[in-house]
């Protein structure tokens, strides 16, 4: 007799669950993405249709500044920490240097390297950042910023000990810097293209 009832049991669960797969199958469907043929006059239409990024527009106002001052300060970040890091190689920052910037920090990055020497840093953050000045030229728009950061930086030689700073105090460090970018590429890159000391 418990038997009878246990064969009703799992019969019953059976069509509870066909049952609900059969919905499920009737709401979400069999297709897991569009599989066929776009029609000729729409696949005309998407042809026309322009999707590329948006250049920089010549008008630098309120919003576009405040946008651009977010990405600097990952900018300056990333570029602090990769010149200041233990490998004496600029590998992350390398995509938002200028050629010439590019060419002045490896050779810093060389010499120190040829000292036996290495940096370490702790970067606190940045205290501020302030656009000093904007203007466009032939068809970049260049952008100079006043940073002021905290971090804890000093150099050591082969053996650990510290040739230049200071490995507990917090400093302020004040930097000027001009970033540029070409208004009439999609590429959303800004590059470092100067420091002012």
């Amino acid at each position: 007799m418990n038997y009878s009832f246990e064969y009703i049991d799992i019969i019953l669960l059976a069509m509870i669950a066909g049952f609900i797969f059969l919905r499920l199958r009737g709401i979400l469907g069999k297709k897991t993405g569009f599989e066929g043929k776009i029609p000729t006059k729409f696949e005309k239409e998407f042809q026309k249709i322009n999707i590329a990024p948006k250049p920089v527009s010549e008008n630098f106002d309120e919003v576009s500044q405040k946008e651009f001052l977010k990405g600097a300060k990952i900018a300056y970040e990333t570029i602090i920490t990769d010149f200041s890091d233990s490998d004496n190689k600029l590998i992350a920052s390398k995509p938002l240097l200028g050629k010439k910037i590019y060419d002045q920090f490896k050779e810093a990055l060389e010499d120190r390297a040829s000292k036996g020497h290495f940096a370490e840093i702790t970067f606190i953050g940045i205290k501020s950042a302030v656009i000093k000045t904007h203007k466009k030229i032939e068809d970049s728009l260049e952008v100079t910023v006043d940073f002021v950061s905290e971090i804890i930086t000093c150099i050591k030689d082969k053996d650990k000990k510290i040739v230049s700073g200071d490995s507990e105090k917090i400093k302020t460090v004040y930097d000027t810097w001009v970033f540029s970018k070409n208004i009439k590429s999609s590429n959303p890159n800004w590059l470092l293209i100067d420091t002012i000391t």
